[in-house]
Parts: C-alpha cells; sequence; structure tokens
C-alpha cells in the first residue's frame, strides 16, 4: 500500500465537461464547445470527446478508415489549417460507439497548439475532475540526500498533495545547496501547475543525475505557494521528513 490516495475512476468512464473546452491549431480555432465529454481511457486522468458539431469541419481531413477500440469503431481524420497538417490525430465515433460517444470526436492532444478551460490555458492533457492539488504551508522538517550528500534542508516547506501521486516538497531556494545543483535545458508542463521555469541536475563525486529538481515561478493560481520554490523527484532521491527517512516511491517518474 502505498501512503498516498490513487486514481479511483475506472477505465471507461464518461461524464459531462461542464467547461467551455476550446483548441487551436496555426491560429485557427478547431473546436468550441460546452458539451464535451470526459472519457476516462486509463484511471489516472480522462480525455475530452467533441461533439462534432463543436468542431469546424472544415479543417477535418477523412483518412477513410476505421480504428476499433473498445469505444467503439472510429473514422480516423487529419487536421489541415493552411500549411499545417496533423495526421490521423482526431477518432470520430459512429453508431456502435458506447452510449454518449456517438458523432463525438477524440483529438491527441499533441495535435493542437493550445487548449482552454475557459479562458485558462491547460498542459499536457485535461484536469482530471476527481483529481485535488493542493499546495500547504508546513513547518515539518525535509533534508534531501543523495549518496549521502545533503541537496537541501528545510524546516518551512510547502507541501504538495496531488492524487495518484507522492506528497512532493517544495523548499525555498535559501534552504537548497546549489552547489551540487546543475541547470538544464529541460522543460516540462503539468495540467494543474502550469509551466516549469528552471529544471537542475544533481551532481555529486564526479556523476551527474539529470533533471531530479524543478521549479514553478509562475505557477497557475491556485498553486501560487510553489512559486519559485524547488522540489525534488522522491523517487530518484532520499528524504528524511521530521527525523524520518521516507522510502522512495515507485512511479512512471522512478
Amino acid at each position: 500500500m502505498t501512503d498516498y490516495p490513487k486514481a479511483i475512476a475506472p477505465v471507461d468512464r464518461i461524464e459531462p465537461v461542464p467547461r467551455r473546452i476550446r483548441a487551436f491549431l496555426a491560429g485557427e480555432q478547431v473546436l468550441d464547445t460546452t458539451r464535451a465529454r470526459y472519457v476516462w481511457e486509463w484511471p489516472f486522468y480522462p480525455q475530452y470527446y467533441i461533439p462534432i458539431a463543436d468542431v469546424d469541419r472544415d479543417l477535418l481531413v477523412d483518412e477513410e478508415r476505421t480504428e476499433q477500440s473498445r469505444r467503439g469503431t472510429a473514422r480516423l481524420h487529419g487536421l489541415r489549417v493552411g500549411e499545417t497538417f496533423r495526421p490521423s490525430c482526431g477518432r470520430w465515433y459512429g453508431d456502435d460507439a458506447l452510449p454518449g460517444l456517438t458523432d463525438t470526436i477524440r483529438f491527441d492532444w499533441a495535435a493542437m497548439d493550445r487548449w482552454f478551460e475557459e479562458d485558462e490555458e491547460v498542459f499536457v492533457h485535461p484536469r482530471n475532475p476527481y483529481a485535488r492539488v493542493d499546495a500547504l504551508r508546513s513547518t515539518r522538517t525535509v533534508r534531501v540526500e543523495l549518496d549521502g550528500t545533503v541537496l537541501a534542508e528545510s524546516t518551512s516547506p510547502v507541501l504538495v498533495f496531488e492524487t495518484g501521486l507522492p506528497t512532493r516538497y517544495y523548499l525555498n531556494r535559501t534552504d537548497v545547496n546549489f552547489r551540487h545543483l546543475v541547470p538544464s535545458a529541460t522543460t516540462t508542463a503539468c495540467p494543474y501547475k502550469g509551466r516549469t521555469s528552471g529544471y537542475w541536475s544533481v551532481r555529486v563525486d564526479g556523476t551527474d543525475h539529470p533533471d531530479l529538481a524543478w521549479s514553478y515561478d509562475f505557477p497557475t493560481g491556485a498553486l501560487l505557494p510553489i512559486a519559485g520554490l524547488i522540489a525534488f523527484y522522491n523517487e530518484k532521491v532520499d528524504l528524511i521528513v521530521d527525523g524520518e527517512r521516507r522510502t522512495r516511491p515507485r512511479t512512471h517518474f522512478s
């Protein structure tokens, strides 16, 4: 058993999306809907399925082939906006689809340049309505080590509790030993926190451990307490919290 809650939505769960969803490619609006469906293709987060009536069909390119899935038969479509073409990025579901999915289309997330929930940009994948992400100030003592070398030590961390992931400990930069941190060109994004503004590898005893720490200088509004702070992957470093050495969790970041 882990020490954090798992995602609980079963595969193929379908729920209405109460938010306005828009997506853009090459400056053109591809879709605009308040009638999207959440569909959990796996338990961790859903995808948007969009009513075809709310998609600009002039941008669709019918590839005249189908794909079978447990959700039904989908006709594959590409997207073309001027000189920009995204092949096989849309799956238009027909009459044999699961209830509520007939004449909806599911686009690959990366096929679009921008996705929005209402007027806030969303990154990586739709936000899970059953997930919580809370950033809470704390006075726990946190020490971060790697191979016996202390990388950071803090008595004022901000703890981020995110459904389905281990607790992350965000630390003041003044509590981090930058002698062991090497700036990295890596950038990532999160649906709940936004885009990272910095990544660091860790150098210990002449060995580089890539991309172990990161920071968000401009997180989303709900996660403002972590702005400018630095976190390390629990999966790749040793954490001592209130004097107790934590076991490294096993996740897809391991």
